[in-house]
Formats: structure tokens, C-alpha cells, sequence
């Protein structure tokens, strides 16, 4: 055979192989690799966005926790100011009820103290009656001479 005969027929079977080749093979294979590109550059803006969102969250988190934290301080000054004003009640009731027990104490004390004045006063009466008496040699009745004895103990 003739050379130029099996160049042009290894030619034409190279073109039918690469026209075989692009059609059923390389376009598939291009589609494949389109779709796998978008699939990757998918998954790539969807990591970006996650990560921007893990910031975005960071962010409230710690602003939350600050939040947190002042309304905890508001909540423990406004703890410890009623506790102070509980406190400072506690004292003026506490005082005030010492004043008034103090107050009844001295009430008590004086009306104990008038009480034995008058005793007292009812015997030194009586006492000053039975030494008259026996001055006088006789008995001195109480309750003849009760405008007498009553006089006596008032001025005493």
C-alpha cells in the first residue's frame, strides 16, 4: 500500500477519535467540572458566611455577657441600697422602741417611787402618832384624828 493511502487514513481515524473524544467525553467531562467548580466556590461563600456569622454572634455574645454583667451590678447596688434602708429603719424603729421602753421604765420607776414616798409617809405617820402618844402618855386614835394624820404626811 501506499503511504500517503495510510497517512491520510491514520489522519482520518485521529480526527474521528478526536471528534469522539470531544463529543462524548470531553463536553461531560467539562460539565463535570463546571458543576464541581460552582460547588466549590458555593461551599467556599457559604463558609465565609458562616464564619462572618460566628463573628457576628461572638460579638452579641460578648454584648450580651456585658449587658448581663451591668444589669447583675444595677441589680446587686439596688440589693445592697434596700438592704441599707432596711437597715436604717430597723435602727429608728429599734431606737424608738427603746425610747418608748425607756420611757415606760421611767414611768414605772416614778409611779414605784411615789408609791413608797406615800408608804414611806404613812409610816413616818404613824410612827410620829405612836411617839406623840406615848409623849402624851395616851393613845392617839387614827380615825379621829385623821384630818390630823393626812396634814402630817403632806407636809413630810
Amino acid at each position: 500500500m501506499n503511504i500517503t493511502v495510510t497517512l491520510f487514513a491514520q489522519m482520518a481515524a485521529f480526527i474521528m477519535l478526536i471528534i469522539f473524544v470531544n463529543k462524548l467525553l470531553w463536553g461531560p467531562m467539562n460539565a463535570m467540572l463546571a458543576e464541581r467548580q460552582k460547588r466549590i466556590s458555593d461551599g467556599l461563600a457559604a463558609a465565609e458566611k458562616g464564619k462572618h456569622e460566628l463573628e457576628l454572634s461572638e460579638k452579641r455574645a460578648k454584648e450580651a455577657l456585658v449587658e448581663a454583667k451591668n444589669r447583675a451590678s444595677e441589680i446587686i447596688a439596688q440589693a445592697e441600697k434596700r438592704a441599707s434602708e432596711i437597715i436604717d429603719g430597723a435602727k429608728t424603729e429599734a431606737r424608738a422602741e427603746g425610747g418608748r421602753l425607756v420611757a415606760a421604765a421611767k414611768a414605772e420607776i416614778d409611779q414605784e417611787v411615789n408609791r413608797a414616798k406615800e408608804q414611806l409617809r404613812k409610816q413616818v405617820a404613824g410612827i410620829a402618832a405612836a411617839g406623840a402618844g406615848k409623849i402624851l402618855g395616851r393613845e392617839i386614835d387614827a380615825n379621829k384624828h385623821d384630818d390630823l394624820l393626812k396634814d402630817l404626811v403632806a407636809q413630810i
